[in-house]
């Protein structure tokens, strides 16, 4: 983090000394404790468990508690909580009774980025490569700027930066429609692909925050869409009709202003390709994290960071060095032969485009995996595609849900889940215990193995490695 003094005043809100965080260790609530920090406020807060993120704050100067109570509050000015907290957390209830102003968190992070011209990156799936990638670029391009991400990025070495500059990289998440808080000078919509149906209920609704988002952006302002995405392109159609500037992308056919072609597999496991501009030539990229889903990624955010004001080949080196955020295509470990890698994704198809690059990364090696869905109800809304996105994995478990904010009632359990996938035939685990026994003891010398999901699956990946390593 870039330690700055304290700077309260935010397009005429003025955020107080004392903060508190409700859901701190949450990683969008643990970058604006971050930020907060950096600027010289006083950060208290609380989670249901200590993580990663609240260890970070910790160390930082704020001070985390386990467990929701009145008495964390403290001497709090503002609370920020996440739309996670239930109305009767008695911290939120502890706060009005005493007159305390409530935001939810994109409501504080609009505050915190009133004063920036903002790169908002928002869409179904890849927001939080894409994002840490065009900071990256903005980073290595000299601008200084602040930075709110969805996941750690490895070249900045955290999930928030508060930089001196005048821009703001944030990922616009969907969730809640909490990315319609934000008014960005320049905005990116990667994809569009009906997921939480759970908070919105139909795909219509889904694509109409994504179409109301667009209209967020600022008049001289520039919305990006990639023409390769159905839902996406047609938004970006609808603002060009309004007059409003309006770029696309593509790796396809799509009639678009960037594009990238010549793809070519490079000895980094990533692809190489040339980028036009109006069909002329920019230049030549080369990335090191794998898929065609990347090139579109990193497509995205050249466009948005050049527009920004970096030099295309600060923006390439960028790219070149870029290694991905933190849970996405993860190397975790190297073990009696085995790869041990991990992915954040939760979304079929998500989990096609990681198993796709597993198979041209790791060519000839037999796939293994282990998947946790991420609430009962995205298990049955999105049924279809889990039943055919584990196809390219030789080997397939599935670990019971990770329920976040619901109930089994919500959808599917992960055991039914299970049951609606044939190819290849998948064995349910109900515990990481019962999980890590039963892989290890499978995995040979050559495999790779892989964690997926949005929850706590990750920690399945080192207990495996332990009882790999304790074999005889």
């Amino acid at each position: 983090m870039v330690r700055l003094k304290a700077r309260s005043e935010s397009n005429g809100f003025t955020i107080p000394q004392r903060v508190h965080l409700i859901g701190a260790g949450g990683m969008h609530m643990s970058a604006i404790g971050q930020i907060l920090l950096a600027r010289g406020h006083i950060v208290t807060g609380s989670d249901i468990a200590a993580s990663e993120h609240v260890e970070r704050l910790r160390a930082l100067g704020a001070t985390i508690y386990e467990g929701h109570a009145a008495s964390n509050l403290g001497r709090a000015e503002l609370v920020v909580t996440t739309v996670a907290a239930r109305d009767d957390n008695p911290e939120l209830l502890a706060a009005l009774s005493l007159g305390v102003p409530v935001l939810v968190r994109a409501e504080m992070v609009q505050k915190l980025i009133a004063d920036r011209d903002v790169l908002a990156v928002a869409g179904t799936h890849g927001k939080t490569t894409t994002t840490t990638l065009l900071a990256w670029m903005t980073v290595l391009g000299g601008l200084d700027p602040l930075v709110l991400a969805g996941g750690d990025s490895r070249e900045i070495g955290s999930n928030a930066r508060d930089g001196a500059g005048r821009l703001a990289v944030v990922e616009a998440d969907e969730y809640a429609e909490a990315f319609l808080q934000y008014e960005p000078r320049y905005a990116l919509i990667l994809n569009v692909e009906a997921d939480h149906l759970d908070y919105y209920g139909t795909e219509e609704r889904f694509v109409e925050a994504f179409r109301a988002f667009s209209k967020r952006v600022q008049p001289e302002g520039t919305l990006f869409v990639s023409a390769d995405s159905p839902y996406a392109a047609e938004i970006g159609a609808e603002r060009a009709r309004e007059g409003r500037r309006v770029e696309r992308f593509a790796l396809g056919d799509s009639e678009a202003e960037w594009r990238a072609s010549q793809l070519r597999g490079n000895d980094r496991g990533g692809l190489d390709f040339l980028v036009q501009l109006d069909g002329a030539e920019v230049g030549r990229m080369s990335l090191q994290v794998p898929g065609r889903h990347n090139v579109s990624n990193a497509l995205g955010a050249l466009a948005v960071a050049m527009r920004a004001g970096v030099d295309f080949h600060r923006a390439a080196q960028a790219a070149a060095e870029f290694t991905g955020a933190h849970r996405r295509f993860e190397r975790l470990a190297e073990v009696a032969g085995v790869t041990l890698m991990d992915d954040y994704a939760h979304h079929p198809t998500e989990v096609r485009a990681t198993l796709q690059s597993a198979r041209a990364r790791f060519p000839g090696r037999r796939l293994v995996a282990c998947f946790q869905p991420h609430t009962y109800s995205r298990s049955r809304y999105l049924l279809d595609g889990f039943r055919s996105c584990f196809e390219s994995l030789d080997r397939l478990y599935i670990l019971g849900t990770y329920a976040a904010r619901e109930t089994s009632e919500a959808g599917l359990s992960a055991q039914e889940l299970a049951a609606e996938i044939k190819k290849p035939a998948p064995t349910y685990v109900e515990t990481f215990e019962e999980a890590a026994e039963r892989i290890a003891s499978e995995l040979q010398p050559g495999d790779v193995f892989f964690t997926i999901g949005a929850g706590n699956v990750d920690a399945l990946g080192p207990m495996v490695r332990q009882l790999i390593e304790a074999r005889p």
